[in-house]
């Protein structure tokens, strides 16, 4: 996703939907999270899981110094001690070196994710234990991107949507889905600028 293809992509949307084009006026367009396709931003995502964004950043920040590079043989090469030194809990820690060894051995082949579609992309990556549908979905977006991906399941983008079609309750999968099927092809895009809105709306 460039600036160029995030705007026209949003431009259209509120073509659609007057909430957004109302949305946009408020808070303007977001940047690219564009990251690199491969270990470190896999590994960036499972470190992020379940804290606030603040935390994840932190965390990240110390691994990469704990990690150099941030590749699977050097990940292995940490041992647990240091690794929950920068933050990573003993569960997370499982996770980067089943990953890691998925990688070095072939299973997981970020090359490979590249060329395939959406679907088949999701059952790769969720074979991986510690990487669930959400964590796919966000590195479609941001390493892949990949415009039409919903990530329905985080908790930024239900409060953003319910903010922005003024809604009773956060909205799960299928209720958010069905609000926003006119988002198609641009679903992620319409993420992208959810996460946006929901930092920067009054």
């Amino acid at each position: 996703m460039t600036p160029a293809s995030i705007k026209a992509a949003l431009d259209d949307l509120a073509s659609r939907d007057s909430d957004v084009a109302a949305a946009l006026e408020q808070v303007g367009y977001p940047a690219p999270r564009n990251r690199k396709p491969g270990f470190a931003t896999l590994m960036g995502i499972i470190a992020g899981q379940q804290v606030s964004t603040h935390a994840a950043t932190a965390i990240r920040g110390r691994l990469e110094l704990a990690v150099q590079p941030m590749s699977p043989d050097a990940f292995l090469a940490v041992d647990d001690d240091a690794l929950r030194a920068v933050g990573l809990s003993r569960r997370k820690i499982e996770y980067g070196r089943g990953l890691a060894e998925a990688m070095m051995d072939g299973h997981l082949d970020a090359k490979r994710l590249r060329k395939l579609n959406d679907a088949d992309i999701l059952t790769e990556i969720t074979a991986i234990r510690g990487l669930g549908r959400w964590s796919a979905e966000i590195y479609m977006m941001f390493a892949l991107g990949r415009a039409d991906i919903w990530p329905a399941e985080d908790l930024a983008i239900q409060e953003a949507l319910k903010r922005l079609k003024n809604l009773d309750e956060r909205p799960a999968r299928a209720a958010s889905e069905d609000l926003i099927e006119h988002w198609r092809p641009y679903r992620g895009v319409g993420a992208l600028f959810l996460w946006h809105y929901y930092a920067g709306a009054p």
